[in-house]
């Protein structure tokens, strides 16, 4: 066996359906004793009922996350926490509302812990990693500091999630597990992880798209999210990540949706330098022969999930942009970047043409 490196994160996760019951009980076990409440303001409801549970140890709630988390936003989120002596902050929602709460961290005097309770599949809450968007860039890095503490998932949580955001939040899971499969540091236990990862959420995307209440689908998208979100968490990402953040970042375009959209692509533009990666990913989706790319892109396209850029808001006059800023620096990826491949792979995800 090639010898590797693991580091495990230390995060304390609990999982099963009604586990927000356990709230109170998290909050103090990590110590917190002055939670922000965090939350777009779509679940500022969901926001209150979490700061109506916590009682006393609740000093606020802030519901004004926002995709890709803006830097208005972020030291809006920041003041807020400094103006109520807020020693952590309990995150309800997806990786936007996370990723409000991994700023707020960032810049936090002393210790400053989160405590996540995720209602998509996008995995932040397992993850070091942080986002920011300043002047129409989306920039990214890790630091340990804003690695959520601990995590409930209560399937419970994600019922009311519509389907088609929780079919294209199951494909961002997925896209994680992915890169993990072919990342220059990866290793057997990622691996692991990744291929049971997309197991678990391709099979939970049929039976969603027959009965979005299924509750069981619901646990398996969730575990899903889990382990996805660690691989995210414990390896570097390539392309797929890149473009995701350029184009969600540059355009504002919907992050889930994007994921969705460009992994396909992404698996055919690196398959002839991962074969091992793209016949793991195979196996986990159980499409036989089929490639990793053309069975990503009908699992999509079979259940209306969107598979074109053009759909989601992207103008095909920025593909250009899109291709140099992707290009502008050199990141670890199995293929090399080729600035004309790539603008040919994002042509393909702006048409939604199937990749061969």
């Amino acid at each position: 066996m090639t010898p590797f490196t693991y580091t495990a994160k230390p995060s304390r996760v609990v999982f099963g359906v009604g586990s927000l019951q356990f709230l109170g009980r998290e909050i103090e076990m990590m110590g917190g004793k002055r939670a922000l409440v965090l939350a777009t303001p779509g679940h500022a409801e969901s926001a209150r009922r979490v700061a109506a549970m916590l009682g006393p140890r609740a000093v606020g709630v802030f519901a004004e996350a926002r995709m890709h988390v803006p830097i208005e936003t972020a030291r809006a989120a920041r003041e807020e926490a400094r103006r109520l002596g807020a020693d952590c902050a309990v995150a309800i929602g997806g990786g936007s509302t996370v990723g409000l709460g991994k700023a707020v961290a960032l810049e936090a005097e002393g210790d400053f812990a989160i405590l996540a309770i995720p209602t998509t599949y996008a995995g932040s809450e397992m993850t070091p990693i942080y986002g920011l968007t300043e002047g129409g860039m989306k920039k990214t890095g890790r630091d340990v500091r804003v690695l959520p503490k601990t995590v409930l998932y209560d399937p419970e949580l994600t019922l009311t999630l519509p389907l088609p955001l929780s079919l294209t939040s199951i494909f961002n899971a997925i896209a994680h597990a992915c890169e993990g499969l072919y990342a220059d540091d990866g290793n057997p236990i990622t691996a692991l992880m990744a291929e049971e990862g997309i197991r678990a959420a391709a099979s939970a995307i049929p039976r969603l798209s027959r009965e979005p209440r299924d509750l069981d689908a619901r646990c398996d998208a969730l575990y899903a999210a889990w382990l996805c979100g660690s691989v995210l968490g414990s390896v570097a990402m390539g392309l797929h990540h890149k473009l995701c953040h350029t184009l969600g970042g540059t355009f504002n375009l919907p992050h889930a949706e994007v994921h969705t959209v460009i992994l396909p692509h992404v698996l055919a533009y690196n398959a002839p330098a991962a074969r091992e990666a793209m016949s793991r990913i195979g196996r986990a989706l159980g499409t036989g022969s089929q490639s990793a790319s053309m069975g990503i892109f009908d699992l999509a396209r079979t259940h209306g999930a969107p598979t074109a850029l053009r759909d989601i808001g992207m103008p095909e006059a920025g593909l250009d942009r899109a291709t140099d800023l992707a290009v502008q620096s050199q990141y670890p990826n199995p293929r090399p970047l080729e600035r004309g491949a790539i603008r040919e792979l994002l042509q393909r995800a702006f048409d939604g043409t199937r990749p061969g």
